[in-house]
């Protein structure tokens, strides 16, 4: 409570400059300098005023982006950042799981679907490790809430995140970012660009991140024997442009990772509380098995951005290519056993496991193999703003890869997926007077997944002993079409407000589940989800544009919402539908420009959800130190009936603050503080004492000098600076095994543009 209180009064301290300027605040409005600036989004794939688009959106740029990322944090930190959006991971720094207005997938698995779906410079990110790519020079993050079947297709039932990298322009520019931290942090960030040729220009981005292990082995007696990671990435843009009818633009990534996967800790929470105990420390582990959890991810890729302007008409083909490979390895089950006549300082007569009970060691290491996905669009638009404007196209995506599963006790299993899907869409908007417009949009979805098994227990020690035996599994192929739609209306009462409603309906496409193969399981299928969402929104600038004001109400209900049972006594992943999910709630964005020196943020997000389905039951935790609330059939299984989304926090609420004080006329020095907090949140399906959270917050600072004409920034950051212990993940199957947020960490970061 004292740091939740530190963190509101720092909080509040900011925002208390509100009173010393009210005023001013009449002289300041007159001045273009204290304006709010204008969002364009492209969230139906037109460049618009996001005041214009009947569509619940937030963004994400500039310095809120970069102080967000600014201690080598992953994608991950955008958790909570925004009202109504949520992101965990049970994986290191791949494979991030999104939860948007209490929808997501907590499925674990590297073959896992989502309904968020992560957009990268117009390039689907269908597989989770491809949703991990480094975050840099980075334009604009859109977060764009609610289904999204007609434009974006199947797999965008909660919602879009959309990362627009900076484009190659004629005109040079370039910039060094470099920040060094705690934990040996070593940040190194930049771009350059401009014309090298006639009609070619050309954008070169890279990153460089370092951060050293910090977290003990106490069991091996190794120190700094984990935690850290090492990163680099670099992107290349060409953007030909022979003829004012044609853009070309062509895009290469690359990206390499080694580092620790996930910090798993077991015992941390005590049987019957979801307080963190004194088995939690946050510089320590005790790991006997896991070689200390390493990770190693390549995946590079490219895509080819071809516009042509044939007058009344806008073709655009968007072809991209995507790969990934590598691994991480956990000790699962977050402690040590002793081995037979084993003794050293933990494992003595009266002490065989720890910290707390361990029933069995558990390891597992998973393996993405030879990851493959090309996508194909082709999409024609009307040009001009006529009263009637339209977009048709084709959409392809092909993907496959393996996954590979080793287990210290099976051994190795590796389980193929293949997915073929197309599409074909449009959309159109009428602009029935100046005041309404209607949009309507439709998509026609084919999906096609199959999956066969390879390898199976290779070098197990379990077929050895005769404990597991070779099975036979034929090939599982799934195939469904899908029709999903929306419609939308828009009505400017002025030219500073607006009100919206929008009826939208999609999909996710159905799933399969090959992980339990490598435990003598059978895959799991679950059948597709529908969605159907209603929406009403506003939009308005007050205050001569200086108060921007944007909030939603929504409702919607899923048919056959799937779900992804993780855990029970053998740590499986299981796939199933339940009758019916439902959600309703509410977000607002805000954003005040009190003078030119103040502006400051605030927003807010209410998701209620609840499944519905009378007869769902749901394993309940294998170790036996979970306190299951939900009620229990004779075998200890949960009926989950009434139960909110997993990882749904019920309430997100988010505000900034940044204050500038000029020095003469070359320069200023700022302050800017970000907050976020986390209502209460059920990890998993079924509910507990122990896994659920409730009043998590991070608070950030950043403090700094701005010199105008050396365009030169020197800033000392923070994150996490009252150095919360938020639990972010849990693992129920052996014992009370959790996961927990980074800690606290300081640095400076000096940044140079030049021009």
């Amino acid at each position: 409570m004292k740091k939740a209180a530190l963190a509101l009064s720092i909080q509040a301290a900011l925002l208390a400059s509100l009173s010393f300027n009210a005023n001013a605040q009449e002289n300041a409005q007159e001045q273009d300098d204290a304006k709010l600036e204008k969002i364009t989004v492209t969230a139906l794939k037109r460049t618009q005023s996001i005041q214009d688009v009947p569509v619940s959106i937030a963004t994400m740029s500039g310095e809120r982006f970069e102080n967000t990322f600014s201690s080598g944090d992953d994608i991950l930190s955008l958790a909570a950042r925004v009202p109504g959006l949520y992101a965990e991971s049970s994986n290191g720094r791949v494979a991030p799981r999104f939860y948007m207005r209490g929808l997501g997938n907590s499925d674990f698995d590297l073959a896992a679907s989502q309904p968020v779906s992560i957009i990268m410079d117009d390039v689907v990110m269908e597989n989770v490790v491809l949703k991990s790519f480094p975050l840099f020079d980075i334009d604009q993050v859109e977060v764009i809430r609610g289904p999204q079947g007609s434009l974006f297709g199947r797999n965008t039932t909660a919602g879009i995140i959309k990362f627009t990298s900076r484009k190659p322009t004629s005109d040079f520019d370039a910039y060094v970012k470099a920040g060094m931290g705690s934990f040996g942090l070593v940040n190194l960030e930049g771009a350059v660009g401009g014309q090298i040729a006639e009609d070619l220009n050309a954008r070169l981005s890279v990153l460089d991140q370092s951060k050293d292990d910090w977290i003990d082995n106490a069991f091996t007696g190794e120190k700094d024997a984990l935690g850290g990671h090492d990163e680099s990435a670099f992107r290349i843009q060409l953007a030909y442009n022979p003829t004012e009818d044609l853009d070309i633009l062509f895009n290469y990534h690359d990206r390499s990772l080694e580092g620790t996967s996930s910090v798993m800790r077991a015992n941390i929470l005590t049987t019957g509380s979801n307080e963190l105990n004194a088995n939690y420390d946050r510089d320590k582990v005790f790991y006997d098995d896991g070689d200390n959890n390493p990770q190693e991810y390549d995946q590079d890729g490219w895509s080819l951005n071809v516009n042509y302007d044939l007058g009344a008409y806008m073709l655009t083909s968007i072809t991209a290519m995507e790969n990934a490979d590598g691994r991480s390895k956990g000790d699962i089950d977050g402690g040590y056993i002793c081995a037979e006549g084993q003794m050293n300082s933990f494992c003595t007569a009266d002490n065989r496991n720890g910290p707390g009970f361990i029933p069995f060691g558990a390891i597992t290491e998973d393996r993405l193999n030879d990851l493959e996905q090309f996508t194909q669009e082709i999409r024609i638009a009307s040009n001009g703003n006529d009263q009637l404007t339209w977009q048709t196209g084709l959409f392809y995506f092909d993907s496959s890869f393996g996954v590979e599963s080793v287990d210290g006790f099976y051994g190795a299993t590796e389980v193929f997926h293949e997915n073929t899907t197309w599409a074909v869409f449009g959309q159109s908007t009428y602009a029935v007077n100046d005041d309404l417009t209607i949009i309507g949009g439709l998509r026609y979805t084919y999906d096609e997944k199959s999956i066969s098994v390879g390898k199976q227990n290779e070098d197990g020690f379990a077929v050895v002993i005769g404990a597991a035996s070779i099975q036979e599994y034929a090939p599982i192929d799934v195939d469904d079409g899908q029709w999903s739609w929306e419609a939308m209306a828009n009505y400017t009462i002025d030219n500073n407000m607006s009100v919206y409603a929008r009826l939208s309906n999609g999909f996710r496409a159905q799933s399969i589940q090959g992980r339990d193969v490598a435990f003598e399981g059978y895959p799991s299928v679950a059948e597709a989800e529908t969605i159907m969402s209603y929406e009403a929104g506003f939009k308005t600038d007050l205050l001569d544009n200086t108060l921007r004001l944007n909030g939603a109400v929504f409702h919607y209900v899923i048919d056959d919402i799937q779900l992804t049972a993780v855990g029970g006594n053998g740590n499986n992943v299981g796939l199933t539908n339940a009758g019916k999910g439902v959600g309703t709630g509410f977000e607002i964005d805000s954003e005040y420009r009190v003078n030119e020196n103040l502006t400051v943020t605030a927003g807010f997000s209410f998701n209620d959800t609840e499944l519905q389905d009378k007869n769902l039951l749901i394993s309940t935790c294998g170790s036996g130190a979970c306190t299951p609330t939900d009620p229990l059939n004779d075998d200890g299984a949960a009926y989950v009936d009434g139960n909110p989304f997993p990882n749904a926090p019920k309430t997100i609420f988010t505000a900034t603050a940044r204050y500038s004080m000029p020095i003469a006329d070359e320069g200023e020095l700022f302050i800017y503080s970000d907050y976020s907090h986390q209502g209460d949140t059920n990890l998993f399906i079924y509910e507990t004492e122990e896994y659920k959270t409730d009043g998590q917050f991070e608070l950030g600072l950043r403090i700094g000098y701005v010199h105008y004409d050396l365009d030169l920034e020197v800033a000392i950051f923070g994150r996490n600076i009252t150095d919360e212990d938020n639990l972010k993940a849990g693992i129920d199957f052996n014992n009370n095994t959790g996961i927990v947020n980074e800690p606290m960490s300081w640095g400076i970061e000096v940044k140079k543009n030049f021009f």
